[in-house]
């Protein structure tokens, strides 16, 4: 059974349809990354999947219940947490409030605890900048604590946007075997990343999007070896 099911999704700012009766499926435990150009969509597929953007046409199950027209705190609630393209940290808030953010709809304080313990053990730099506010961080570790933020809402699924944008080498390194542990941990992960390699590396599957659409669907080697996904992502 699929832990995540779209069936025709469709999603529109007013007349410009961005997303065209997109249908991916996502089992338990599965990495699954989505590659395209700027302006294929991707962004607004997964706002749309956890309710920043209202469906035009189309489905989303998770687990078997609907989330479509589900609004984000209820989403949330259901096990998917997006770590935006961006961070989207706040920046006037320190980093421990930023990171109590991520879990607001909770009500498990003891766990909360545990969970913020796990998160400074996962980014140690973040334990160190506690008390910092978010917006003197630099690029990496707002990345840390966007998906830090993400993971105190205990999501079963993960969302990624573009994790790597603007970081350095090494930097995107890290923060790539940080998501390759958290998915050794059992979450599901649909993975946004501009660095198509990188993204098909880490995954098991991949969607291609393009103008809106799911154009092509595969495992990530048989992508990786397709001419024209080598041509068009890989700059082969």
């Amino acid at each position: 059974m699929n832990q995540l099911e779209v069936r025709d999704l469709s999603v529109a700012y007013g007349n410009i349809h961005a997303v065209h009766h997109v249908s991916l499926e996502l089992r338990q435990g599965e990495q699954v990354c989505l590659i395209g150009a700027n302006g294929a969509g991707k962004t607004t597929l997964l706002k749309a999947l956890v309710g920043l953007l209202p469906p035009a046409a189309g489905t989303v199950q998770f687990e078997g219940a609907s989330l479509t027209r589900k609004p984000s705190h209820e989403i949330v609630r259901h096990g998917v947490a997006l770590v935006p393209e961006g961070r989207g940290v706040f920046s006037r808030l320190s980093v421990a409030e930023n990171l109590d953010m991520g879990a607001y709809a909770r009500r498990d304080h003891t766990e909360v605890r545990k969970d913020l313990d796990r998160v400074f053990e996962l980014f140690p730099r973040l334990a160190e900048r506690k008390t910092q506010a978010a917006g003197l961080l630099s690029g990496g570790e707002q990345q840390m604590l966007a998906i830090g933020r993400a993971m105190m809402s205990r999501p079963k699924l993960l969302l990624l946007d573009e994790p790597s944008m603007g970081l350095a080498p090494l930097m995107a390194q890290k923060i790539f075997e940080t998501i390759r542990f958290i998915a050794e941990q059992g979450v599901t992960l649909l993975l946004v990343e501009q660095n198509a390699r990188l993204a098909l590396q880490t995954c098991s599957r991949g969607y291609v999007m393009e103008s809106g659409a799911i154009t092509l669907t595969d495992s990530a080697q048989n992508l990786i070896d397709n001419p024209k996904v080598r041509q068009a992502y890989l700059g082969e």
